[in-house]
């Protein structure tokens, strides 16, 4: 699958249409040429304004079926803290409701909202595809790369120091909610290590990483799955284990809608780039390629 960046600006590439519509180069430029596909030409090259590609999609359904309300615009999903910093900070209109992965791809499915957060393990390796395949596959929508996370063990400062998962036998785990992607990978990691989950102490679930992170802060809990960048803004020691795939589920039109274009754009600047490297524990290198296309 050709991939690219998603566009940061009023007009798109061949390139970047071709991998959003899920179409080859070639056919790009048979619409174009057919005059189907709104379109300019500057300094030799095909241009496409992301605001008439977005009413051509709409126009282009088929069965000639009337257009779907638009969607709510509300970013659903797993909460992260850069991800939450990025759409306060760009000021690009989006509500937000964090409650998990799995329940993020439900609430999208159902179109509650423009885009969700997920960071599911696939059963074969990988991150979030076979999830947001199952779940939504009947969508158009487009899953783009937002991030790489380091994820380990957080841990008491003045508690017992577990160096992996195996040694969390007899101590105070924090749980998340039940189909939230850091529950799911827990699950996943004891499994794997042949630990007994009988045997293992979880508090009450923690809706959030920085809540689960505080959880360990004030000494209610031993350890937490939990993020990089978390540990590092409460002080607290953190083991990595893991380096997992946070990606963006987008419904299709609404990335060219000015609100998810304000916040990807955003997300390439200087200041997004400053601020994932002061939390820790990402990797941005690979935003907005795309991951899936649904």
């Amino acid at each position: 699958m050709t991939t690219s960046q998603t566009p940061s600006h009023d007009y798109l590439t061949v390139r970047e249409l071709a991998d959003l519509l899920r179409l080859k180069e070639r056919k790009v430029y048979d619409l174009a040429a057919s005059g189907a596909l709104p379109c300019s030409r500057a300094t030799g090259k095909l241009l496409f304004p992301a605001t008439e590609i977005r009413d051509w999609i709409a126009r282009a359904q088929s069965g000639g079926l009337p257009a779907q309300p638009d969607r709510p615009r509300v970013f659903l999903g797993s909460h992260d803290p850069l991800l939450d910093w990025a759409i306060r900070q760009s000021r690009c209109g989006l509500a937000t409701y964090f409650d998990g992965s799995e329940q993020g791809l439900r609430q999208f499915a159902a179109r509650e909202g423009v885009a969700t957060g997920l960071h599911l393990p696939d059963p074969s390796g990988g991150w979030n595809r076979t999830a947001a395949q199952d779940i939504c596959g009947g969508q158009d929508a487009v899953l783009l790369r937002f991030a790489t996370r380091r994820r380990g063990l957080v841990l008491r400062p003045d508690g017992p120091a577990p160096q992996r998962l195996g040694d969390l036998a007899g101590l105070r785990i924090v749980a998340r909610q039940e189909g939230s992607g850091s529950q799911r990978l827990l699950q996943q990691l004891i499994r794997q290590e042949g630990l007994d989950p009988a045997k293992l102490s979880f508090t009450a679930p923690e809706r959030t990483e920085d809540e689960a992170v505080q959880c360990v802060r004030r000494g209610e809990a031993d350890a937490a799955l939990g993020l990089d960048c978390a540990a590092r803004a409460a002080g607290l020691p953190f083991v990595p284990l893991v380096e997992e795939s946070f990606d963006l589920l987008c419904d299709r039109k609404a990335v060219f809608d000015p609100p998810l274009q304000s916040l990807l754009e955003f997300c390439r600047s200087p200041a997004f780039h400053d601020r994932a490297t002061s939390l820790g524990g990402y990797d941005v290198t690979g935003l907005g390629r795309v991951v899936w296309n649904g």
